[in-house]
Order: structure tokens, then sequence, then C-alpha cells
């Protein structure tokens, strides 16, 4: 596939009643694109990755801690995250989020 377009992220993927739902919407040799859903009360607990990443909220509300930061995430709410920040997301209500992760390539 050479390109995608979506006219609307958040009709991608429905909130579960409970747990956390994962739709990989591209994964290749350059980048890892997947949306969550959060049902309320939900939590990402601390991790990092090896890969420099992007969160963009699309609905609802969520406390992200970025490495000693912590931030309150809204619709419209976006993050860039440098390679290995630990961080965590706990939904505070009902939320859907776009994750970008950029594979790094070496020479």
């Amino acid at each position: 596939m050479s390109h995608m377009f979506i006219p609307d992220l958040a009709q991608e993927i429905s909130i579960p009643e409970k747990g956390i739902l994962s739709t990989v919407l591209r994964k290749d040799d350059f980048v890892n694109i997947t949306l969550f859903a959060f049902a309320n009360g939900e939590e990402l607990t601390a991790h990092s990755a090896p890969t420099p990443a992007t969160l963009y909220f699309l609905e609802g509300e969520a406390i992200v801690q970025l490495g000693s930061e912590t931030v309150q995430a809204r619709q419209g709410s976006f993050t860039y995250m440098p390679p290995m920040l630990p961080h965590s997301i706990a939904a505070k209500t009902a939320t859907k989020m776009l994750l970008v992760q950029i594979k790094m390539q070496t020479k």
C-alpha cells in the first residue's frame, strides 16, 4: 500500500465496555500507527519504547505521565515522546487515542 486516507479516525475504533482495544492502521519498516480505545478507568502502566512516538487524543480525557511530568490530555491534545521516555496513560473517561511510532533508520 502506497498511501492511506481515513476520513474520520474516531470512527475507525469503538470503545470497549471494559479493557483497552487497539487497531493497527499501518506497520512497516518506517512507522507503526495504532488506534487505541480505553474504557473509562483503564490504564497503560509505565513503559518506554526505543522509537520516537506521538500521541494524539481523539476523544475523552486521560492523565498522561511523561517522564516526571503529569499532563491532562483531552480531545485535541498532542504529545511527542523521544525514545526511551517512560510514560503511562490513564483514561479518566472513555478515550480514543492515536499512537504513531517513528522507526529510526540506521545507515
